[in-house]
């Protein structure tokens, strides 16, 4: 299922970025919060941070059904660029990020690292 949006001269193809367990548990939550927050709204109409707490309940409603988490695809995105940089250009290397953080979790790598220096 593809959502393709159109926002004046602005554009972008939106396709799922979530499971559907993942995307079940968020219609789930997000009906619970609006049935809690609406059931208290009706004893307090002033309070209108039950409002927000209604419209956050129901965005993730939203994200439940579309299948697409802006936040999600925004953490995506920066990994994708931040595996796309090269420790070569900050003068450290020929090695891509995640490889040059793998040398620091695994430890046979950086043994590795260390025999060979």
């Amino acid at each position: 299922m593809n959502i393709f949006l159109q926002l004046g001269e602005y554009s972008m193809k939106v396709i799922p970025n979530i499971g559907i367990f993942n995307a079940l548990i968020r219609i789930t939550c997000g009906l619970t919060i609006v049935s809690y927050f609406t059931s208290k709204l009706i004893r307090r109409p002033w309070n209108n941070s039950y409002i927000i707490m209604i419209l956050l309940g129901a965005m993730k409603v939203a994200e439940g059904i579309v299948r697409y988490c802006p936040v999600t695809a925004l953490f995506q995105e920066g990994q994708e660029k931040l595996g796309n940089i090269n420790i070569k250009d900050l003068g450290l290397g020929n090695k891509s990020i995640k490889d040059f953080m793998d040398t620091f979790t695994n430890n046979n790598k950086l043994e590795d690292s260390v025999k060979n220096n």
